[in-house]
């Protein structure tokens, strides 16, 4: 629960103050509203990533496999990308609090926020200390 009022607390300070920062993309609100950007962020980030592994999931069932040829490139390549298209889903949802201005400032905004994710993510058991 810390870690995820955390990473919760980063993503709304880096929709107000971060993001504002890069060319294209604005923020219009206080705090307590990109809270809620952030916690819709999460959510909208949380669907992305459930939809993309189950189309990947169902194209590897119905191809026998074959389609992971293509999807494993896809997936090493694209990952930092999901972010940037959750950005200009939230911007395109609440278009009166966040305005992104094409995709390469989303891009951008996406590596901030998939920094974030990876600092406050869940750590694999094997490498978490033992007395956690």
């Amino acid at each position: 629960m810390k870690r995820f009022i955390l990473r919760l607390v980063l993503l709304a300070t880096a929709i107000d103050y971060i993001l504002p920062m890069l060319d294209g993309i604005s923020f219009h609100g206080n705090f307590i509203q990109a809270i809620g950007a952030g916690l819709f962020f999460s959510l909208l980030v949380w669907l992305v990533e459930w939809l993309a592994i189950t189309v990947s999931a169902l194209l590897a069932i119905s191809t026998f496999g074959l389609a992971i040829l293509f999807l494993i490139p896809v997936w090493l390549v694209g990952f930092w990308l999901l972010p940037a298209v959750c950005l200009k889903l939230l911007a395109g949802l609440i278009p009166h609090f966040l305005t992104i201005n094409g995709w390469l400032p989303a891009i951008w905004g996406g590596l901030v926020m998939l920094v974030i994710g990876i600092v406050t993510g869940e750590r694999p058991a094997k490498y978490k200390r033992l007395d956690e």
